[in-house]
């Protein structure tokens, strides 16, 4: 039998990384002994067993597969060597032959969890560099289906494009769900029902989209046909300028990824 696997993640002590590394160890892929996370400033209280360190090319000499799960416009701080092993990014706009370049490895895969992958429900597109193997893709999906549902892309316009579907998606929900917070209160409901209400509304909004097999133009066509309440509020939206919005609002994600890609 080989050694166990050992997995660095390079800002560890994140949000975004703390999500990855809690994930994959409950998901047995790794222990946390094999797991060195760096940090900053004050050394994180979670996953005590697994190594810390500021020191990033000290996680890189102790791991197979380095995760770097920094801010994009930190990026240009991190000054390590991989040595030929298997990197994975989860930052968005950062293309893969900078990462290759910067890392020092031809074996990168560049993916984009999202918020959800603390509650193990990202969606996570992903894809790899030319030098990436096949029991490298096989790691990837692991550690990536660890926080939910994972897909590989053909090109990397799609995570470009993605990242703001998907990568931001979690806040997209989030902004109706304040909104209509908001408009309950000012209305005279108490905050702690309108919270509930609404929160009731979109995890069961999430669960009923999961169980079938419509598309969701089919189910608003169906309280379209309906004529009663929900009807009208649909076609109040529209009329707003839903649509429209939500694709200004991916069109503005997808300029920033981008735009964030060609200057690091």
């Amino acid at each position: 039998m080989g050694e166990p696997l050992s997995i660095g993640i390079i800002g560890g002590g994140g949000w975004l990384g703390r999500a990855i590394a809690e994930a994959i160890v409950d998901a047995q892929i790794v222990a946390a002994e094999h797991l060195t996370l760096s940090y900053r400033s004050g050394q994180p209280g979670f996953l005590p067993n697994a190594t810390w360190t500021r020191d990033n090319q000290e996680l890189a000499d102790r791991s197979d597969v380095i995760i770097v799960s920094v801010r994009p416009q930190d990026w240009p701080a991190i000054d390590i060597s991989a040595d030929g092993k298997l990197a994975m990014s989860v930052m968005a706009g950062v293309p893969l032959d900078q990462l290759a370049r910067r890392l020092n490895t031809e074996r990168v895969v560049r993916t984009l969890p999202n918020a959800a992958a603390e509650v193990r429900n990202s969606y996570t597109p992903w894809i790899g560099s030319l030098g990436v193997t096949a029991d490298d893709r096989n790691v990837a999906c692991r550690i990536l289906e660890a926080c939910g549902a994972a897909d590989e892309v053909e090109s990397e316009a799609d995570i470009d494009y993605l990242t703001g579907l998907t990568g931001s998606g979690p806040a997209f929900p989030a902004l109706l769900a304040a909104a209509m917070m908001d408009d309950a209160i000012r209305r005279g409901i108490s905050p702690d029902i309108a919270r509930r209400s609404v929160s009731a509304v979109l995890i069961g909004t999430g669960k009923l989209l999961e169980a079938r097999s419509d598309n969701p133009k089919d189910i608003v066509r169906t309280f379209l046909d309906y004529r009663g309440t929900t009807a009208a509020a649909i076609e109040a939206m529209c009329a707003a300028g839903f649509e429209a919005a939500v694709a200004d609002g991916l069109a503005a994600a997808l300029q920033k990824s981008v735009s964030m890609g060609q200057a690091s």
